[in-house]
């Protein structure tokens, strides 16, 4: 699969039409984790530290871009849609929900920067988020901080790895994306065993 993607991130890097696939991406996966938004990010910055294309602060700005305008959709559709009105209607879920509610307010920086890197932690935040009225200016805050983050991050891991495969394109895109995948890994775990150490219930 990540060959695959890899292929087809080189096929194309150069296009003019790949920044806004990009943006598209970034935005879309807050809803449909699946979207490989990660990998064509890394992918795309391997190519460029090697080629020239595209520009990596363009890549850069669309990415954060992107995942910010993904993040405040799936914000605003938790908030406004009949979620929390069905979820009143069923003990456990709305128990789940106040739970929810009450570690974002006693952590919420932390969920909603470390939900970022976790895809399907990432739409489970954000419409949790909307669906218990965190407060909209703190969410669009630290949303535009986590946005900030996740692109610098995949930019720079896919630059990193394009300046040590010199001349393969290809491979620099496919070292990108595994070393991405190893620190989300090692991200995700270490931040699951600070929230148990924090809160053993």
């Amino acid at each position: 699969m990540f060959e695959h993607v890899g292929e087809v991130v080189a096929a194309h890097a150069g296009a003019p039409w790949v920044l806004a696939v990009v943006f598209a991406l970034a935005a879309l996966d807050a809803l449909l984790p699946p979207l490989p938004s990660e990998s064509i990010v890394i992918g795309l910055a391997a190519i460029s530290a090697d080629t020239g294309a595209p520009d990596l602060l363009a890549l850069g700005c669309c990415a954060l871009v992107g995942a910010f305008c993904g993040d405040n959709l799936t914000y605003a559709i938790g908030r406004h849609s009949p979620l929390r009105g069905w979820i009143a209607r069923h003990p456990r879920l709305e128990h789940a929900f106040a739970r929810a509610a009450h570690q974002l307010e006693r952590r919420g920086a932390l969920a909603i920067l470390a939900a970022r890197y976790v895809p399907v932690g990432r739409v489970a935040v954000n419409l949790t988020a909307g669906a218990v009225r965190f407060p909209r200016r703190r969410f669009v805050a630290l949303s535009a901080l986590a946005a900030c983050t996740w692109a610098a991050y995949s930019v720079a891991v896919g630059a990193l790895a394009g300046h040590w495969v010199e001349s393969t394109p290809l491979v620099g895109a496919l070292l990108g994306i595994v070393i991405a995948l190893v620190l989300g890994y090692a991200v995700d775990t270490l931040l699951q065993r600070l929230l148990r150490t924090r809160d053993p219930r």
